[in-house]
């Protein structure tokens, strides 16, 4: 497939995924507590099979599959994306580095959504800096370590049955010392609390108080969790971007609609110049955005050896002009979109996260600097 252009087959799927998530996921979201895990609606995308096109028996996920499935959840429920997204975060170290008996213990539940996975990275003084992680995996005897620390933003804690947890082995300095762990939820010493966000996501932080490990445990080797941690994140960057571009159009769907109906000075206001060339550049501008999404989930996808500097782009500009979009929507609406309830407020609050996820705006600058050097 051309990165510009989808074939039609792809086109269907897409409209197909779009209406499940009108018509099947939606009610289900809207009965759910917002920021808290939602069960039901994971069920329902495991019966739907769409948890499983994350989760392959190849252990090589398409990131184009993945993007153009977050990008049509996204357009018409987002609490239904953002569930699919963190089970894939959460579980994609599992896939990609966990032993033959984690991936039959674990997969097959998150596939089905039974099992609620979490990706824990982040803690309070180790955000856009992942490998200045603090958590510490002190010695218990051969092959066993205890996990003391704070994870803090984690998705889907304190709710998930397990976490990919990253923590300081202390092997050799900075990211050589950091090694990855699959965490049972009900293991001793591990408690949690929910966080208010800005975005209605199941988010919380994790205490972690001498909380045994042992090989079992490990994702890999140790000393090398930061690689599957990156990994992980090379895979779904792009789809942060996949993302964001569904709430843009999502938003500029509702800004069509009621610039075609709402009538002002003598006419509608599709008519009005500023608001015909508003809705002009919000198009190019998604257009542009869902171009570049694509382009780097066909690079990762073919193994291109510039993905992270693809992956940078995409999610930068995408997040950003996503923000742009739904702001100008929101405008063109007026006050009614600042109402509690409005699609428009809705993807107001759900816009401005993405932009610090995976890695802030900031950090993807810097990326594809040092990737235009290298």
């Amino acid at each position: 497939m051309a990165a510009f252009a989808l074939e039609p087959d792809q086109l269907e799927w897409c409209a197909g995924v779009r209406d499940l998530a009108a018509r099947q996921l939606r009610p289900l979201a809207e009965k759910g507590e917002p920021g808290r895990v939602n069960r039901p609606l994971l069920a329902a995308l495991g019966e739907l099979g769409l948890l499983a096109r994350v989760f392959t028996k190849s252990q090589r996920v398409s990131a184009l599959d993945l993007c153009l499935l977050r990008e049509s959840l996204a357009r018409e429920c987002t609490a239904a994306e953002t569930a699919l997204a963190l089970q894939g975060l959460g579980a994609h170290p599992v896939v990609q580095a966990g032993s033959r008996e984690q991936r039959e213990r674990w997969l097959p539940e998150v596939a089905a959504g039974r099992a609620v996975a979490a990706f824990a990275l982040s803690e309070p003084g180790a955000g856009s800096d992942a490998a200045a992680l603090a958590l510490a995996a002190e010695p218990d005897g051969p092959g066993r370590w205890r996990l003391t620390g704070e994870k803090r933003w984690i998705s889907n804690a304190p709710e998930a049955d397990f976490y990919t947890v990253f923590a300081r082995t202390g092997e050799a300095a900075g990211a050589r010392g950091i090694t990855a762990f699959l965490l049972p939820a009900d293991r001793p010493g591990l408690s949690g609390e929910h966080l208010d966000m800005l975005s209605p996501h199941p988010i919380g932080t994790l205490r972690l108080h001498g909380v045994p490990v042992g090989a079992a445990d490990l994702l890999g080797e140790p000393g090398r969790g930061f690689a599957v941690a990156m990994r992980t994140l090379d895979l779904f960057r792009p789809s942060v971007g996949a993302f964001a571009v569904g709430m843009a159009y999502a938003a500029i769907d509702a800004a069509l609609a009621h610039a075609a109906r709402r009538t002002a000075f003598g006419g509608p206001l599709r008519e009005l110049q500023s608001v015909s060339h508003q809705l002009a550049e919000m198009a190019t501008r998604t257009e542009a955005a869902a171009l570049l999404v694509r382009a780097a989930a066909a690079a990762y996808d073919a193994g291109a050896p510039d993905v992270a500097k693809r992956s940078a782009m995409a999610k930068l500009f995408a997040t950003e002009t996503a923000q742009y979009v739904v702001d100008a929507a929101v405008q063109i609406h007026g006050a009614r979109a600042l109402q509690a309830g409005h699609l428009l407020e809705h993807l107001y609050r759900e816009v401005r996260a993405p932009r610090i996820y995976e890695g802030a705006t900031e950090v993807q600058r810097t990326v594809i600097a040092k990737e235009l050097y290298r």
